[in-house]
């Protein structure tokens, strides 16, 4: 079984930065790949950004440009940086981890909240 903790949530004022982290109980290279994904109330789960096994990241449209997804290896832990973030923003963020044998393993959430 892998745990995925998230942290680094909370308040902040648009055009402002968080950086969430997703820690991995087990090495984060035995997955094809990592992601986040947020969901807002009354809405569907979306994917935000995502890194492959290789490196290879993905974003959606709405915060290209504005998020960058990232990783230690070391620590293995995947970061997602959020810049001048928007009151759309707002949603609860989830870390999910594509494992190649088992069913996707997903975090807790945390909640970002953008708002002046």
């Amino acid at each position: 079984q892998v745990q995925l903790m998230e942290s680094g949530g909370g308040l902040v004022q648009p055009g402002g930065s968080l950086r969430l982290s997703c820690a991995a109980s087990r090495n984060i290279f035995i997955f094809n790949s990592m992601a986040w994904y947020r969901q807002a109330p009354g809405k569907e789960r979306e994917l935000v950004a995502g890194i492959t096994r290789g490196g290879i990241t993905n974003y959606a449209d709405s915060v290209k440009g504005r998020f960058t997804i990232s990783r230690a290896s070391a620590k293995n832990t995947v970061y997602l940086q959020m810049n001048s973030l928007k009151p759309e923003d707002t949603a609860v963020y989830y870390c999910n981890a594509d494992d190649p044998i088992q069913s996707p393993y997903w975090g807790q959430g945390t909640q970002v909240t953008v708002s002046s």
